[in-house]
């Protein structure tokens, strides 16, 4: 099958769209697929406003669809709302060429909270854009039923994985030479307004707190949290080497949609501590691999007497054959009749 991929998220952003959609694509090319990926690499960028990591592809229109017609894909793929998204939907409707979405991010959300738009309004255009896909993959039980409230339609639950042969249990020396106290509570992931990332640094904790990750908020968050310690890590082992620093994984976001980066630590064997919302319920569900509680420095606290090899149980159960077969069963095949037209 020939797979047409059209995303505003791609390498070398390091976000959780870029690695689910990264990770799904290897698979299916095991599998025999012959996959085209249309992404901002491709066009002029632009920064997105209030998240300059972020470039957006300016006029993707006319070259997006000569990229779609050249290919001839048999199946189509939408896996964001941004503009390369919204060239390559425009063109399939315009075509009768059936295509799928998924709902990677909670972007309502994410907009309210910088630029005070109100969420329902954000969702009534998330919804209008979703509406015409063959169907909408939401990550997890809660979205999905969240998203069917707000009276999406076609909806297909699609689980998300870990890949546990990178995530590994190991040794948790790999920064004590930078001399701080035990225990480590750590973060990992974007360092952006949505994660509430103070929700996790103003707690009272013992010992240490350590994010990794880049993001536009970082350098305002180090110099409002100077006793924090702020890393990045160059590639997936050195990630693994610091999440299993880390005694116990803390997760401050309350727009997660999924939290791809809790599967990582829990493979680690590092037990995590969220607030009981989307994302974490969906993870953590009652597998106590982690804590879950709106009192957030009570749930950090728990989670240090978690027993490591329970939170790597879990993680195992979360395949990423699993996620591509489903990724594979909810694709629309296009009639030849169509490609044609």
């Amino acid at each position: 099958m020939k797979l047409l991929i059209a995303t505003d998220a791609w390498y070398p952003q390091p976000n959780g769209v870029v690695r689910v959609v990264g990770t799904v694509i290897e698979r299916l090319k095991r599998r025999g697929f012959e996959i085209k990926v249309i992404s901002p690499g491709q066009f002029r960028t632009f920064p997105c406003p209030t998240y300059s990591e972020l470039p957006l592809a300016i006029m993707p229109g006319p070259r997006t669809r000569r990229m779609i017609d050249r290919f001839a894909p048999d199946a189509i793929h939408i896996a964001t709302e941004g503009p390369i998204g919204r060239a390559a939907r425009r063109h399939c409707i315009d075509r009768g060429l059936p295509f799928t979405t998924a709902f990677h991010s909670k972007f309502p959300e994410y907009v309210n909270a910088r630029t005070g738009l109100p969420v329902s309004w954000l969702y009534k255009g998330m919804q209008r854009f979703h509406a015409p896909s063959h169907a909408v993959m939401a990550p997890a039980p809660a979205v999905h039923r969240e998203l069917e409230s707000r009276g999406f339609d076609n909806l297909r639950l699609w689980s998300h994985g870990v890949d546990t042969d990178v995530f590994i249990p190991g040794p948790k020396n790999y920064i004590d030479h930078l001399g701080r106290p035990r225990p480590y509570f750590i973060y990992v992931g974007r360092v952006t307004i949505d994660k509430n990332l103070p929700g996790f640094l103003d707690l009272d904790l013992p010992g240490s707190k350590i994010v990794v990750g880049t993001g536009p908020a970082r350098d305002t968050l180090m110099k409002r949290y100077p006793d924090a310690r702020f890393l990045t890590a160059k590639n997936d082992q050195e990630l693994a080497q610091l999440y299993n620093t880390g005694d116990a994984f803390v997760f401050p976001s309350l727009t997660d949609t999924s939290g791809l980066v809790m599967l990582e630590a829990l493979a680690c064997g590092v037990p995590v501590a969220a607030f009981p919302v989307t994302g974490p319920l969906d993870v953590i569900g009652d597998s106590a691999a982690g804590c879950l509680d709106e009192d957030l420095e009570r749930a950090a606290r728990t989670a240090l007497d978690i027993d490591p090899a329970l939170c790597r149980a879990h993680a195992a159960t979360f395949s990423w054959e699993h996620v591509t077969d489903q990724f594979q069963s909810f694709l629309a095949q296009i009639q030849e009749t169509a490609r044609a037209a």
